[in-house]
C-alpha cells in the first residue's frame, strides 16, 4: 500500500510568519532598524520618524523617489498640513531629506520628490558602529567556544580534611 502523500501547504516566508499573509500582501516598509534604534542621536522625535515613515512607505525602488502630498501624510498620522510641512523643512534643514520640486505644465507645482541621501550619510556611522559592535561579540563567542576546556580526567574525592588519617 502506498503511503499517503504528505498535504501541499503553501510555505510561508518568515515575516508571513511573523504578521501574516494578508497582512504582507497589503504592503510593507523597510527601514534599517538604525535609524529607529538612534533616532533620538539623530535628533528625530516621533513625529519627525512618523513622517519618515509615510514618505519611505512609498519609496519601492532606489531610482524612483516618493512624492507623496503633505495632505496624504496629514491625514495619516493625524496632525495638520501644516505641522508636516514645517516638520518636512526641519528634515530639510537638518541634511535628512532634500524636497525636489515636480511641476506640471498643466497643473503647475506638484508634491515634492523627496530624497534621502542625507538621512542615509548621517545613519551610516550608527550602522558600522552596530556592525562593528556585532562583528567583536561574534568574535568573542568564537573564542570563547575554542578556549581549552578542561579534560574527562576523573578526579579523586578526598574526604575529610588535613590532619584526618585513617
Amino acid at each position: 500500500m502506498k503511503a499517503p502523500e504528505p498535504q501541499q501547504q503553501p510555505t510561508l516566508k518568515e515575516n508571513e510568519r511573523k504578521w501574516t499573509k494578508p497582512l504582507m500582501d497589503a504592503g510593507y516598509t523597510v527601514i534599517p532598524a538604525v535609524i529607529l534604534d538612534r533616532q533620538q542621536a539623530l535628533g528625530l522625535d516621533p513625529v519627525d520618524v512618523n513622517i519618515l515613515l509615510q514618505l519611505l512607505t512609498h519609496w519601492w525602488k532606489a531610482d524612483n523617489l516618493p512624492y507623496p502630498s503633505k495632505k496624504s501624510i496629514a491625514e495619516r498620522i493625524g496632525k495638520t498640513e501644516k505641522t508636516v510641512q514645517r516638520r518636512i523643512a526641519k528634515l530639510q534643514h537638518a541634511g535628512f531629506v532634500k524636497r525636489v520640486p515636480r511641476y506640471s505644465a498643466a497643473k503647475g507645482q506638484l508634491s515634492n520628490i523627496y530624497d534621502f541621501s542625507g538621512l542615509i550619510a548621517a545613519a551610516t556611522p550608527f550602522a558600522n558602529e552596530a556592525v562593528d559592535r556585532r562583528t567583536a561579540i561574534q568574535t568573542e563567542a568564537k573564542t570563547r567556544a575554542k578556549r581549552k576546556r578542561p579534560s574527562n580526567q576523573k578526579f579523586k574525592i578526598l574526604t575529610g580534611g588535613e590532619g584526618d588519617s585513617e
